[in-house]
């Protein structure tokens, strides 16, 4: 037993080593949330399953606190409404529950991050799709293949993996680092 979790735990260090190779990504993800939040909009998260955790996870990092004390940053999951995805996938079809939201949310200065490991989710694909049509940037957060996202997307960040928990493990990785980024700048130079 103790191998296996040795063997884990190097395949996800590898993973992580390399995603090193897609920091320039990660850093233009951070600058261009920045230019969103400091132009006056905020940032739209949205994913299905692990995905909408993570969505609601790094929603919560910036609206909270990462590592230090400072004002909330506008940031909002998609994912956490429960009234609202049930109405929308009962009455439109679980394929419209973003892209319905983002209609309705989302202007042309916001940052979305759309979330999908395979990059292929229906739902996902028409929330940015919707997304790009309301002016807003739209970062995909994928695997290594980009999938059907990759082509709509301004920015597609890649985990380089095809194992959807080695994907999913980089992408809350890639979220912190954006909410350190974005946060050493500070609200002050955001805001001005």
């Amino acid at each position: 037993m103790i191998n296996k979790i040795t063997k884990s735990i190097e395949s996800t260090r590898e993973v992580l080593d390399l995603t090193k190779s897609i920091a320039a990504d990660i850093k233009k993800a951070a600058v261009k949330i920045r230019e969103s939040i400091k132009s006056g909009g905020k940032l739209v998260i949205f994913g299905n399953g692990g995905s909408a955790a993570d969505a609601q996870h790094i929603a919560a990092e910036f609206t909270g606190r990462f590592r230090k004390e400072r004002e909330s940053l506008p940031a909002l999951a998609l994912t956490t409404n429960t009234s609202v995805l049930t109405s929308l996938g009962n009455d439109y079809g679980f394929k419209d529950i973003f892209s319905r939201q983002v209609s309705s949310l989302v202007n042309k200065n916001d940052a979305v991050i759309a979330i999908s490991t395979s990059g292929n989710s229906e739902n996902v694909v028409e929330g940015m799709k919707k997304a790009k049509e309301k002016g807003a940037y739209v970062i995909g957060f994928t695997g290594i293949n980009g999938g059907k996202m990759e082509p709509i997307a301004d920015l597609c960040v890649k985990v380089p993996s095809e194992v959807t928990s080695h994907i999913q493990e980089g992408h809350i990785v890639i979220g912190h680092i954006l909410c350190m980024l974005i946060e050493e700048w500070g609200r002050g130079e955001i805001r001005n």
